[in-house]
């Protein structure tokens, strides 16, 4: 499955990305929806959703995020629904880890 979410607020740290794997954080920006797909190794058992996903949060809550490869880059996006089939667009689609 995936979630979409809404970028409220990131860090400078994300534009300033330098090794070439983490050029994709440039394209981030606030206020921007993103799709973040839960599979495995990140899906736990027995209850089928990734840690993070926002499963359970109240509507309109703000939900911390960290980038993987530039520890600068993190933020808060809000849940805003779940799909059980992924369609992503790929240059904001992502994976929970």
């Amino acid at each position: 499955y995936c979630v979409e979410f809404q970028l409220v607020a990131l860090t400078p740290g994300c534009l300033q990305s330098q090794p070439s794997y983490t050029h994709w954080m440039r394209h981030l920006r606030e206020g921007h929806r993103v799709c973040v797909e839960c599979q495995q190794p990140a899906l736990h058992l027995p209850r089928q959703h990734c840690r993070g996903d926002g499963t359970g949060s109240q509507q309109n809550q703000l939900l911390h995020w960290q980038a993987v490869g530039n520890h600068r880059c993190r933020g808060t996006w809000r849940r805003i629904r779940q799909l059980d089939t992924c369609s992503c667009p790929s240059v904001h689609s992502f994976l929970f880890i």
